[in-house]
C-alpha cells in the first residue's frame, strides 16, 4: 500500500487532484485510516492513474472518464467514446484551421501595407451593348448561376472589345437571402433573347472606381473605401453598385491574378 504523498510522485498527480478525484468518485483510494484520515493507495491504482492521465490528454472531460473507466473491459463501448471523440478533435482542427488562414491573411496584407489604400478614379462608363440576366437568386454566392445561364444562347456570342463583364446588387441595403442581382458582358453582332438572357443597350454611367488586384477578400474594404471617398468628396451614389471583373475565374484559377473593378454610379 502506498501513502498519498508517495502515490502522487509516482503517478505525477498533485495530492490536492487526488483528492478531487476522490471527492467526484473517479479514483478512490483503496483504504482509509478511520483514525489518522490518511488516504493508502494499491500499487495496481497506478494503471487507473495512467488510464485517466492518459485520457485527460485526449481532452476528455473528468466526467466522461468516468464512465469510460466503468467500461473500460469492453472494447466496443470504448471505442465509441474515442470514435465521438475523435470527430470532436477533427472538426475543432478545420475550425483552427480556417481561423489560422485568415490571421495569416491578415498578417500578410499588414506586412505588404501598414494602412490599405486604393487609389479611387471618376470616369465614364460609355454606353455599351450587353448580354445581360437578371433574377432573384438565394445567396450572393449563387451570382454564377447567372453567368452560367449565358449558355442559353444558341449563336455563340462574341465578345465586344474590350470585353467588360459586371455584376449589379440592385437591393437598396444587403441582404441574407434572396438578393436581386443583375450580370451583363459587353458583346458585339446581334442576338435573339432567350428565356433568361436579355440583350440591351446599357446606358453611359458616371462612377467612382477602384481597381483590386488579388482575391475578393479585398472586396470588403475597397467598398468602404470607395464610399468613404464618394462621401468625403461631395458626390452622391445614385444607382446600384456594381463589380467589373476584368481578370476572373473565367480567366485563371489562380486569385492572386484577379483583377476587379469597384463601381459606385455617382452624380
Amino acid at each position: 500500500m502506498l501513502k498519498i504523498g508517495d502515490f502522487s510522485k509516482l503517478s505525477r498527480v498533485s495530492i490536492r487532484m487526488l483528492r478531487h478525484y476522490d471527492d467526484i468518485g473517479l479514483l478512490k483510494p483503496a483504504e482509509i485510516d478511520h483514525f489518522t484520515g490518511y488516504r493508502y493507495y494499491r500499487e495496481e491504482q497506478l494503471f487507473t492513474i495512467g488510464r485517466i492521465n492518459a485520457l485527460k490528454d485526449m481532452g476528455f472531460a473528468l466526467a466522461d472518464i468516468i464512465r469510460m473507466l466503468e467500461v473500460h473491459d469492453d472494447p466496443e463501448k470504448m471505442d465509441a467514446f474515442l470514435s465521438a471523440r475523435e470527430k470532436e478533435l477533427s472538426e475543432l482542427s478545420k475550425e483552427t484551421e480556417y481561423k489560422l488562414m485568415l490571421l495569416e491573411t491578415a498578417r500578410k496584407r499588414l506586412r505588404e501595407e501598414q494602412i490599405m489604400k486604393y487609389d479611387v478614379t471618376v470616369k465614364t462608363i460609355p454606353e455599351r451593348y450587353a448580354a445581360t440576366v437578371q433574377m432573384v437568386v438565394p445567396h450572393y454566392e449563387d451570382e454564377g448561376k447567372l453567368w452560367g445561364m449565358m449558355a442559353e444562347c444558341k449563336t455563340p456570342l462574341i465578345p465586344a472589345e474590350p470585353c467588360l463583364a459586371a455584376a449589379e446588387f440592385l437591393d437598396k441595403e444587403y441582404k441574407e437571402e434572396n438578393v436581386e442581382i443583375k450580370v451583363w458582358m459587353t458583346v458585339k453582332g446581334t442576338y435573339e433573347d432567350t428565356e433568361h438572357v436579355k440583350f440591351k443597350t446599357l446606358p453611359a454611367v458616371k462612377v467612382a472606381s477602384c481597381i483590386i488586384k488579388g482575391s475578393y477578400d479585398q472586396m470588403g474594404d475597397a467598398t468602404a473605401t470607395v464610399a468613404s471617398w464618394i462621401n468625403g468628396n461631395g458626390y452622391e451614389v445614385n444607382g446600384p453598385m456594381f463589380n467589373i471583373y476584368h481578370v476572373s475565374p473565367a480567366q485563371t484559377q489562380n486569385p492572386e491574378e484577379y483583377v476587379t473593378e469597384v463601381c459606385f454610379p455617382i452624380g
